[in-house]
Protein backbone atom coordinates (compact mmCIF):
# COMPACT_ATOMS: atom_id res chain seq x y z
CA UNK A 1 0.00 0.00 0.00
CA UNK A 2 2.88 2.34 0.84
CA UNK A 3 3.93 2.97 -2.77
CA UNK A 4 0.39 3.71 -3.91
CA UNK A 5 0.08 6.25 -1.15
CA UNK A 6 3.21 8.10 -2.21
CA UNK A 7 2.01 8.05 -5.83
CA UNK A 8 -1.31 9.49 -4.78
CA UNK A 9 0.39 12.33 -2.92
CA UNK A 10 2.59 13.36 -5.81
CA UNK A 11 1.90 16.71 -7.48
CA UNK A 12 0.39 16.04 -10.93
CA UNK A 13 1.04 18.48 -13.78
CA UNK A 14 -0.81 18.41 -17.10
CA UNK A 15 1.36 19.83 -19.92
CA UNK A 16 -0.37 20.87 -23.13
CA UNK A 17 1.63 22.35 -26.03
CA UNK A 18 0.24 24.22 -29.01
CA UNK A 19 0.07 21.50 -31.71
CA UNK A 20 3.10 22.45 -33.86
CA UNK A 21 6.65 21.09 -33.81
CA UNK A 22 8.34 24.25 -32.49
CA UNK A 23 5.94 24.31 -29.51
CA UNK A 24 5.92 20.58 -28.71
CA UNK A 25 9.74 20.37 -28.48
CA UNK A 26 10.28 22.90 -25.64
CA UNK A 27 7.14 21.74 -23.79
CA UNK A 28 8.42 18.15 -23.72
CA UNK A 29 11.78 19.39 -22.39
CA UNK A 30 10.00 21.31 -19.63
CA UNK A 31 7.82 18.27 -18.82
CA UNK A 32 10.94 16.12 -18.39
CA UNK A 33 12.41 18.71 -16.00
CA UNK A 34 9.15 18.84 -14.02
CA UNK A 35 9.26 15.06 -13.70
CA UNK A 36 12.97 14.66 -12.98
CA UNK A 37 13.74 17.74 -10.87
CA UNK A 38 10.33 18.62 -9.45
CA UNK A 39 9.11 15.06 -8.76
CA UNK A 40 5.87 15.69 -10.64
CA UNK A 41 3.59 13.05 -12.09
CA UNK A 42 3.28 14.26 -15.72
CA UNK A 43 0.45 13.93 -18.22
CA UNK A 44 1.52 15.26 -21.64
CA UNK A 45 -1.34 16.12 -23.99
CA UNK A 46 -0.88 16.08 -27.78
CA UNK A 47 -3.58 16.41 -30.41
CA UNK A 48 -4.70 13.13 -31.98
CA UNK A 49 -3.19 14.23 -35.31
CA UNK A 50 0.28 14.91 -33.84
CA UNK A 51 0.14 11.80 -31.65
CA UNK A 52 -0.27 9.72 -34.83
CA UNK A 53 2.59 11.57 -36.49
CA UNK A 54 4.87 10.95 -33.49
CA UNK A 55 4.09 7.23 -33.52
CA UNK A 56 4.81 7.16 -37.26
CA UNK A 57 8.13 8.98 -36.90
CA UNK A 58 9.38 7.38 -33.66
CA UNK A 59 7.80 3.91 -33.62
CA UNK A 60 4.53 2.39 -32.35
CA UNK A 61 5.70 1.99 -28.72
CA UNK A 62 7.55 5.29 -28.44
CA UNK A 63 4.82 6.97 -26.38
CA UNK A 64 3.93 4.19 -24.00
CA UNK A 65 5.36 6.35 -21.25
CA UNK A 66 6.44 5.49 -17.72
CA UNK A 67 4.05 4.87 -14.85
CA UNK A 68 4.47 8.51 -13.79
CA UNK A 69 4.87 10.16 -17.22
CA UNK A 70 1.90 9.48 -19.51
CA UNK A 71 0.79 10.67 -22.93
CA UNK A 72 -2.86 11.54 -23.64
CA UNK A 73 -4.66 13.13 -26.61
CA UNK A 74 -7.53 15.47 -27.44
CA UNK A 75 -8.93 16.28 -30.92
CA UNK A 76 -7.92 19.58 -32.56
CA UNK A 77 -11.32 20.09 -34.23
CA UNK A 78 -9.92 20.14 -37.80
CA UNK A 79 -11.00 17.70 -40.55
CA UNK A 80 -9.04 14.42 -40.44
CA UNK A 81 -6.12 14.00 -42.82
CA UNK A 82 -3.25 11.55 -43.29
CA UNK A 83 -0.86 14.09 -44.79
CA UNK A 84 2.37 14.35 -42.79
CA UNK A 85 2.66 18.15 -42.64
CA UNK A 86 2.30 21.06 -40.24
CA UNK A 87 -1.35 22.10 -40.27
CA UNK A 88 -2.44 25.54 -41.44
CA UNK A 89 -1.63 27.85 -38.51
CA UNK A 90 -4.61 30.27 -38.70
CA UNK A 91 -7.08 27.35 -39.02
CA UNK A 92 -5.41 25.58 -36.11
CA UNK A 93 -5.51 28.70 -33.88
CA UNK A 94 -9.17 29.23 -34.68
CA UNK A 95 -10.09 25.60 -34.16
CA UNK A 96 -8.20 25.02 -30.87
CA UNK A 97 -9.63 28.23 -29.42
CA UNK A 98 -13.21 27.30 -30.32
CA UNK A 99 -13.36 23.51 -29.92
CA UNK A 100 -10.73 22.14 -27.51
CA UNK A 101 -11.94 23.27 -24.08
CA UNK A 102 -14.72 20.65 -23.57
CA UNK A 103 -12.35 17.84 -24.66
CA UNK A 104 -9.65 19.14 -22.32
CA UNK A 105 -12.10 19.33 -19.37
CA UNK A 106 -13.25 15.79 -20.10
CA UNK A 107 -9.64 14.58 -20.05
CA UNK A 108 -9.00 16.33 -16.70
CA UNK A 109 -12.12 14.69 -15.24
CA UNK A 110 -10.89 11.29 -16.47
CA UNK A 111 -7.46 11.87 -14.85
CA UNK A 112 -9.04 13.01 -11.60
CA UNK A 113 -11.22 9.89 -11.46
CA UNK A 114 -8.40 7.46 -12.24
CA UNK A 115 -7.48 5.17 -9.37
CA UNK A 116 -3.83 4.76 -10.30
CA UNK A 117 -2.89 8.45 -10.78
CA UNK A 118 -2.81 11.36 -8.32
CA UNK A 119 -5.37 14.13 -8.88
CA UNK A 120 -4.29 16.99 -11.16
CA UNK A 121 -2.70 19.77 -9.07
CA UNK A 122 -1.55 22.23 -11.76
CA UNK A 123 -1.47 22.92 -15.53
CA UNK A 124 1.35 24.13 -17.75
CA UNK A 125 -0.14 25.24 -21.03
CA UNK A 126 1.24 26.82 -24.17
CA UNK A 127 0.59 30.58 -24.22
CA UNK A 128 -1.46 30.06 -27.40
CA UNK A 129 -3.74 27.49 -25.71
CA UNK A 130 -5.12 29.87 -23.09
CA UNK A 131 -8.61 28.30 -23.20
CA UNK A 132 -7.09 25.91 -20.61
CA UNK A 133 -7.24 28.74 -18.04
CA UNK A 134 -11.00 28.20 -17.80
CA UNK A 135 -10.45 24.60 -16.78
CA UNK A 136 -7.80 25.56 -14.19
CA UNK A 137 -10.13 28.15 -12.73
CA UNK A 138 -12.96 25.62 -12.42
CA UNK A 139 -10.67 23.18 -10.59
CA UNK A 140 -9.15 26.02 -8.57
CA UNK A 141 -5.56 24.99 -9.42
CA UNK A 142 -2.61 27.12 -10.61
CA UNK A 143 -1.86 27.39 -14.31
CA UNK A 144 1.40 28.59 -15.83
CA UNK A 145 1.47 29.77 -19.45
CA UNK A 146 4.57 28.83 -21.41
CA UNK A 147 5.13 31.25 -24.29
CA UNK A 148 7.62 29.40 -26.50
CA UNK A 149 8.76 32.66 -28.16
CA UNK A 150 11.71 34.86 -27.29
CA UNK A 151 11.04 37.52 -24.65
CA UNK A 152 11.32 40.22 -27.35
CA UNK A 153 8.82 38.31 -29.53
CA UNK A 154 6.33 37.92 -26.69
CA UNK A 155 6.75 41.58 -25.73
CA UNK A 156 5.98 42.59 -29.33
CA UNK A 157 2.79 40.48 -29.29
CA UNK A 158 1.67 42.17 -26.08
CA UNK A 159 1.85 45.50 -27.96
CA UNK A 160 -0.56 44.47 -30.74
CA UNK A 161 -3.39 46.28 -28.94
CA UNK A 162 -1.31 49.49 -28.94
CA UNK A 163 -0.50 49.07 -32.65
CA UNK A 164 -4.23 48.78 -33.42
CA UNK A 165 -5.08 51.72 -31.15
CA UNK A 166 -2.44 53.92 -32.78
CA UNK A 167 -3.75 53.02 -36.25
CA UNK A 168 -0.49 51.30 -37.32
CA UNK A 169 -2.34 48.10 -38.19
CA UNK A 170 -4.37 47.01 -40.16
CA UNK A 171 -2.55 48.57 -43.15
CA UNK A 172 -4.58 51.04 -45.21
CA UNK A 173 -4.11 48.94 -48.37
CA UNK A 174 -1.71 46.37 -49.81
CA UNK A 175 0.65 49.03 -51.27
CA UNK A 176 1.76 49.64 -47.65
CA UNK A 177 3.60 46.27 -47.80
CA UNK A 178 6.03 47.63 -50.39
CA UNK A 179 6.02 51.45 -50.17
CA UNK A 180 8.48 51.75 -47.28
CA UNK A 181 5.75 52.05 -44.61
CA UNK A 182 7.08 48.94 -42.83
CA UNK A 183 10.44 50.74 -42.34
CA UNK A 184 8.69 53.11 -39.85
CA UNK A 185 10.50 52.86 -36.51
CA UNK A 186 8.75 52.85 -33.16
CA UNK A 187 10.41 53.56 -29.85
CA UNK A 188 7.64 53.06 -27.29
CA UNK A 189 7.70 49.28 -26.74
CA UNK A 190 8.80 48.54 -23.14
CA UNK A 191 12.38 47.21 -23.00
CA UNK A 192 13.02 47.61 -26.75
CA UNK A 193 15.03 50.70 -27.77
CA UNK A 194 13.60 50.99 -31.26
CA UNK A 195 12.26 48.59 -33.81
CA UNK A 196 10.86 48.85 -37.33
CA UNK A 197 7.28 47.82 -38.08
CA UNK A 198 8.74 45.11 -40.33
CA UNK A 199 10.47 43.60 -37.26
CA UNK A 200 7.20 43.30 -35.32
CA UNK A 201 5.67 39.77 -35.56
CA UNK A 202 4.41 39.58 -39.13
CA UNK A 203 0.67 39.11 -38.51
CA UNK A 204 0.25 42.92 -38.37
CA UNK A 205 0.92 43.01 -42.15
CA UNK A 206 -2.76 42.71 -42.95
CA UNK A 207 -5.36 44.98 -44.50
CA UNK A 208 -8.25 43.12 -42.81
CA UNK A 209 -9.88 44.93 -39.85
CA UNK A 210 -10.91 41.56 -38.34
CA UNK A 211 -7.79 39.58 -39.28
CA UNK A 212 -7.98 36.16 -37.62
CA UNK A 213 -4.37 36.03 -36.34
CA UNK A 214 -4.31 39.60 -35.02
CA UNK A 215 -7.61 38.93 -33.28
CA UNK A 216 -6.33 35.59 -31.91
CA UNK A 217 -3.14 37.13 -30.49
CA UNK A 218 -4.96 40.12 -28.96
CA UNK A 219 -7.12 37.57 -27.13
CA UNK A 220 -4.25 35.32 -26.02
CA UNK A 221 -2.21 38.27 -24.66
CA UNK A 222 -5.21 39.60 -22.78
CA UNK A 223 -5.95 36.19 -21.25
CA UNK A 224 -2.29 35.78 -20.28
CA UNK A 225 -2.97 38.27 -17.48
CA UNK A 226 -5.09 35.61 -15.73
CA UNK A 227 -2.29 33.02 -15.48
CA UNK A 228 -0.52 32.25 -12.20
CA UNK A 229 2.81 32.90 -13.95
CA UNK A 230 4.36 33.12 -17.43
CA UNK A 231 7.52 31.27 -18.40
CA UNK A 232 9.88 31.90 -21.30
CA UNK A 233 12.63 29.71 -22.76
CA UNK A 234 15.32 32.39 -22.63
CA UNK A 235 17.92 33.67 -20.16
CA UNK A 236 18.41 36.92 -18.35
CA UNK A 237 21.74 38.01 -19.88
CA UNK A 238 20.38 37.64 -23.41
CA UNK A 239 17.12 39.59 -22.99
CA UNK A 240 17.58 41.44 -19.72
CA UNK A 241 15.92 44.76 -20.66
CA UNK A 242 12.82 43.14 -22.13
CA UNK A 243 12.44 40.69 -19.24
CA UNK A 244 12.72 43.55 -16.78
CA UNK A 245 10.12 45.57 -18.69
CA UNK A 246 7.39 42.95 -18.17
CA UNK A 247 7.05 44.12 -14.57
CA UNK A 248 5.69 47.44 -15.91
CA UNK A 249 2.81 45.59 -17.65
CA UNK A 250 -0.26 44.09 -16.11
CA UNK A 251 1.13 40.53 -16.09
CA UNK A 252 1.69 37.79 -13.54
CA UNK A 253 5.37 37.08 -12.69
CA UNK A 254 7.46 36.23 -15.79
CA UNK A 255 10.22 33.63 -15.28
CA UNK A 256 13.06 33.09 -17.76
CA UNK A 257 13.97 29.40 -17.49
CA UNK A 258 16.08 28.71 -20.58
CA UNK A 259 17.86 27.39 -22.51
CA UNK A 260 15.81 24.33 -21.54
CA UNK A 261 17.98 21.91 -23.51
CA UNK A 262 21.00 22.94 -21.41
CA UNK A 263 19.05 22.46 -18.16
CA UNK A 264 18.05 19.02 -19.44
CA UNK A 265 21.70 17.93 -19.44
CA UNK A 266 21.18 17.27 -15.71
CA UNK A 267 18.50 14.67 -16.45
CA UNK A 268 20.11 11.26 -16.13
CA UNK A 269 16.98 9.11 -16.44
CA UNK A 270 17.50 6.98 -19.57
CA UNK A 271 13.84 6.09 -20.04
CA UNK A 272 12.78 9.70 -19.73
CA UNK A 273 15.46 10.79 -22.20
CA UNK A 274 14.22 8.24 -24.72
CA UNK A 275 10.99 10.23 -25.29
CA UNK A 276 11.46 12.39 -28.36
CA UNK A 277 9.18 14.90 -30.02
CA UNK A 278 10.28 15.05 -33.64
CA UNK A 279 7.32 14.70 -35.98
CA UNK A 280 9.61 13.78 -38.88
CA UNK A 281 12.01 10.83 -38.85
CA UNK A 282 15.53 11.95 -37.93
CA UNK A 283 18.47 10.91 -40.10
CA UNK A 284 21.54 10.59 -37.86
CA UNK A 285 23.85 9.94 -40.88
CA UNK A 286 24.49 13.68 -41.10
CA UNK A 287 26.49 13.55 -37.84
CA UNK A 288 28.82 10.90 -39.31
CA UNK A 289 29.24 13.10 -42.40
CA UNK A 290 30.10 16.12 -40.20
CA UNK A 291 32.77 14.06 -38.43
CA UNK A 292 34.76 14.04 -41.69
CA UNK A 293 34.79 17.85 -41.98
CA UNK A 294 37.23 20.50 -40.67
CA UNK A 295 36.21 22.65 -37.66
CA UNK A 296 33.99 25.67 -38.51
CA UNK A 297 33.92 24.78 -42.21
CA UNK A 298 30.30 23.74 -42.85
CA UNK A 299 27.21 25.90 -43.20
CA UNK A 300 24.08 24.23 -41.81
CA UNK A 301 20.82 25.13 -43.58
CA UNK A 302 17.41 24.44 -42.04
CA UNK A 303 14.23 26.51 -42.32
CA UNK A 304 12.40 24.81 -39.46
CA UNK A 305 9.08 23.01 -39.41
CA UNK A 306 6.66 25.60 -40.83
CA UNK A 307 8.46 27.78 -43.40
CA UNK A 308 7.41 27.12 -46.98
CA UNK A 309 9.02 28.60 -50.06
CA UNK A 310 8.51 28.54 -53.82
CA UNK A 311 10.53 26.22 -56.02
CA UNK A 312 12.22 29.34 -57.51
CA UNK A 313 13.36 30.46 -54.05
CA UNK A 314 14.71 27.01 -53.30
CA UNK A 315 16.72 27.06 -56.53
CA UNK A 316 18.19 30.49 -55.61
CA UNK A 317 19.28 29.10 -52.22
CA UNK A 318 20.73 26.01 -53.94
CA UNK A 319 22.88 28.01 -56.38
CA UNK A 320 23.89 30.51 -53.67
CA UNK A 321 25.23 27.57 -51.63
CA UNK A 322 26.83 25.89 -54.67
CA UNK A 323 28.57 29.06 -55.86
CA UNK A 324 29.98 29.84 -52.40
CA UNK A 325 32.08 26.63 -52.69
CA UNK A 326 31.56 26.13 -48.93
CA UNK A 327 30.53 22.67 -47.64
CA UNK A 328 26.90 22.55 -46.48
CA UNK A 329 24.40 20.33 -44.70
CA UNK A 330 20.91 21.20 -45.92
CA UNK A 331 17.73 19.88 -44.33
CA UNK A 332 14.85 19.84 -46.84
CA UNK A 333 11.59 18.70 -45.23
CA UNK A 334 9.11 16.86 -47.46
CA UNK A 335 6.72 19.86 -47.39
CA UNK A 336 9.29 22.70 -47.70
CA UNK A 337 8.10 23.79 -51.14
CA UNK A 338 4.53 25.11 -51.21
CA UNK A 339 2.07 22.84 -52.97
CA UNK A 340 4.59 20.71 -54.86
CA UNK A 341 7.46 18.31 -54.40
CA UNK A 342 10.80 20.05 -54.10
CA UNK A 343 13.04 19.26 -57.05
CA UNK A 344 16.64 20.42 -57.06
CA UNK A 345 18.35 20.84 -60.46
CA UNK A 346 20.47 17.86 -61.51
CA UNK A 347 23.40 20.23 -62.29
CA UNK A 348 23.30 21.48 -58.69
CA UNK A 349 23.47 17.91 -57.35
CA UNK A 350 26.42 17.11 -59.65
CA UNK A 351 28.23 20.34 -58.77
CA UNK A 352 27.94 19.83 -54.98
CA UNK A 353 28.03 16.04 -54.56
CA UNK A 354 31.44 16.06 -52.84
CA UNK A 355 30.79 18.89 -50.40
CA UNK A 356 27.04 18.99 -49.85
CA UNK A 357 24.81 16.73 -47.79
CA UNK A 358 21.01 16.78 -48.08
CA UNK A 359 18.80 15.38 -45.33
CA UNK A 360 15.05 15.39 -44.73
CA UNK A 361 15.31 15.95 -40.92
CA UNK A 362 18.16 15.78 -38.43
CA UNK A 363 18.92 15.97 -34.69
CA UNK A 364 19.49 19.72 -34.77
CA UNK A 365 20.85 20.33 -31.26
CA UNK A 366 23.64 17.82 -31.90
CA UNK A 367 24.34 19.31 -35.32
CA UNK A 368 24.66 22.86 -33.92
CA UNK A 369 26.96 21.53 -31.17
CA UNK A 370 29.24 19.88 -33.74
CA UNK A 371 32.67 21.48 -34.16
CA UNK A 372 32.43 21.30 -37.99
CA UNK A 373 29.55 23.82 -38.13
CA UNK A 374 30.74 27.32 -39.02
CA UNK A 375 27.37 28.99 -39.46
CA UNK A 376 23.62 28.45 -39.62
CA UNK A 377 21.32 29.65 -42.41
CA UNK A 378 18.01 29.79 -40.53
CA UNK A 379 14.40 31.01 -40.58
CA UNK A 380 15.05 32.54 -37.11
CA UNK A 381 12.51 30.45 -35.22
CA UNK A 382 13.13 30.79 -31.50
CA UNK A 383 14.20 27.18 -30.82
CA UNK A 384 16.69 27.32 -33.70
CA UNK A 385 17.99 30.73 -32.63
CA UNK A 386 18.51 29.64 -29.03
CA UNK A 387 20.15 26.34 -30.05
CA UNK A 388 22.49 28.32 -32.31
CA UNK A 389 23.37 30.68 -29.43
CA UNK A 390 24.12 27.64 -27.23
CA UNK A 391 26.29 26.11 -29.95
CA UNK A 392 28.25 29.37 -30.35
CA UNK A 393 27.20 29.44 -34.02
CA UNK A 394 26.60 32.70 -35.98
CA UNK A 395 23.52 32.94 -38.22
CA UNK A 396 22.29 34.13 -41.59
CA UNK A 397 18.63 35.00 -41.00
CA UNK A 398 15.76 34.60 -43.47
CA UNK A 399 12.69 35.07 -41.26
CA UNK A 400 9.44 33.63 -42.60
CA UNK A 401 6.61 34.72 -40.28
CA UNK A 402 5.34 35.38 -36.74
CA UNK A 403 8.05 36.62 -34.35
CA UNK A 404 10.89 35.27 -36.51
CA UNK A 405 11.25 38.83 -37.83
CA UNK A 406 11.75 40.08 -34.25
CA UNK A 407 14.33 37.37 -33.47
CA UNK A 408 16.19 38.25 -36.68
CA UNK A 409 16.30 41.93 -35.69
CA UNK A 410 17.77 41.08 -32.27
CA UNK A 411 20.33 38.60 -33.69
CA UNK A 412 21.60 41.15 -36.21
CA UNK A 413 21.35 44.42 -34.27
CA UNK A 414 21.36 43.66 -30.53
CA UNK A 415 23.38 40.47 -30.11
CA UNK A 416 25.83 40.84 -33.02
CA UNK A 417 25.52 37.23 -34.21
CA UNK A 418 23.39 37.49 -37.37
CA UNK A 419 23.28 38.75 -40.96
CA UNK A 420 19.88 39.29 -42.57
CA UNK A 421 18.97 38.16 -46.09
CA UNK A 422 17.05 41.14 -47.46
CA UNK A 423 16.65 39.57 -50.89
CA UNK A 424 16.86 35.81 -51.46
CA UNK A 425 18.86 35.92 -54.70
CA UNK A 426 21.76 33.54 -55.37
CA UNK A 427 24.54 36.18 -55.48
CA UNK A 428 23.37 37.72 -52.16
CA UNK A 429 23.17 34.27 -50.55
CA UNK A 430 26.61 33.33 -51.89
CA UNK A 431 28.27 36.48 -50.48
CA UNK A 432 26.58 36.17 -47.07
CA UNK A 433 27.60 32.51 -46.74
CA UNK A 434 31.21 33.36 -47.63
CA UNK A 435 31.20 36.32 -45.22
CA UNK A 436 29.86 34.20 -42.36
CA UNK A 437 32.27 31.28 -42.77
CA UNK A 438 35.41 33.03 -44.06
CA UNK A 439 35.05 36.84 -43.73
CA UNK A 440 36.06 39.40 -41.10
CA UNK A 441 32.46 40.09 -40.07
CA UNK A 442 32.04 36.33 -39.72
CA UNK A 443 35.00 36.17 -37.31
CA UNK A 444 33.52 38.95 -35.16
CA UNK A 445 30.14 37.19 -35.11
CA UNK A 446 31.80 33.91 -34.14
CA UNK A 447 33.57 35.57 -31.18
CA UNK A 448 30.34 37.18 -30.06
CA UNK A 449 28.45 33.87 -30.45
CA UNK A 450 31.02 32.11 -28.24
CA UNK A 451 30.54 34.77 -25.55
CA UNK A 452 26.76 34.22 -25.61
CA UNK A 453 27.31 30.46 -25.48
CA UNK A 454 29.26 30.86 -22.24
CA UNK A 455 26.54 33.09 -20.74
CA UNK A 456 23.86 30.56 -21.75
CA UNK A 457 25.78 27.77 -20.03
CA UNK A 458 26.21 29.89 -16.89
CA UNK A 459 22.47 30.66 -16.77
CA UNK A 460 21.56 26.96 -16.93
CA UNK A 461 24.16 25.80 -14.37
CA UNK A 462 23.40 25.10 -10.73
CA UNK A 463 23.31 26.22 -8.08
CA UNK A 464 23.51 29.94 -8.98
CA UNK A 465 22.64 30.23 -12.69
CA UNK A 466 19.72 32.64 -13.22
CA UNK A 467 17.55 30.15 -15.15
CA UNK A 468 18.45 27.27 -12.84
CA UNK A 469 17.27 29.34 -9.88
CA UNK A 470 14.17 30.67 -11.69
CA UNK A 471 13.05 27.13 -12.52
CA UNK A 472 13.32 26.04 -8.88
CA UNK A 473 11.56 29.21 -7.73
CA UNK A 474 8.72 28.67 -10.22
CA UNK A 475 8.24 25.05 -9.02
CA UNK A 476 8.22 26.17 -5.39
CA UNK A 477 6.22 29.40 -5.56
CA UNK A 478 3.72 28.64 -8.28
CA UNK A 479 3.21 24.97 -9.11
CA UNK A 480 3.61 23.47 -5.64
Amino acid sequence: MGSLNTTKNKPHVVCIPYPAQGHINPMLKLAKLLHFKGGFHVTFVNTEYNHKRLLKSRGPNSLNGLSSFRFETIPDGLPETDVDVTQDIPSLCDSTRKTCLPHFKKLLAKLNNAIETPPVTCIVSDGCMSFTLDAAQELNIPEVLFWTTSACGFMAYTQYSQLVERGLTPLKDSSYMTNGYLETTIDWIPGIKEIRLKDIPSFIRTTQPNDLMVHFLLGECERAQKASAIILNTFDDLEHNVLEAFSSLNFPPVYSIGPLHLLLKEVTDKELNSFGSNLWKEEPECLEWLNSKEPNSVVYVNFGSITVMTNEQMIEFAWGLANSKIPFLWVIRPDLVAGENSVLPQEFLEETKNRGMLSSWCPQEEVLDHSAIGGFLTHSGWNSTLESVCGGVPMICWPFFAEQQTNCRFCCHEWGIGLEIEDAKRDKIESLVKEMVEGEKGKEMKEKALEWKKLAQNAASGPNGSSFMNLEKMFRDVLL
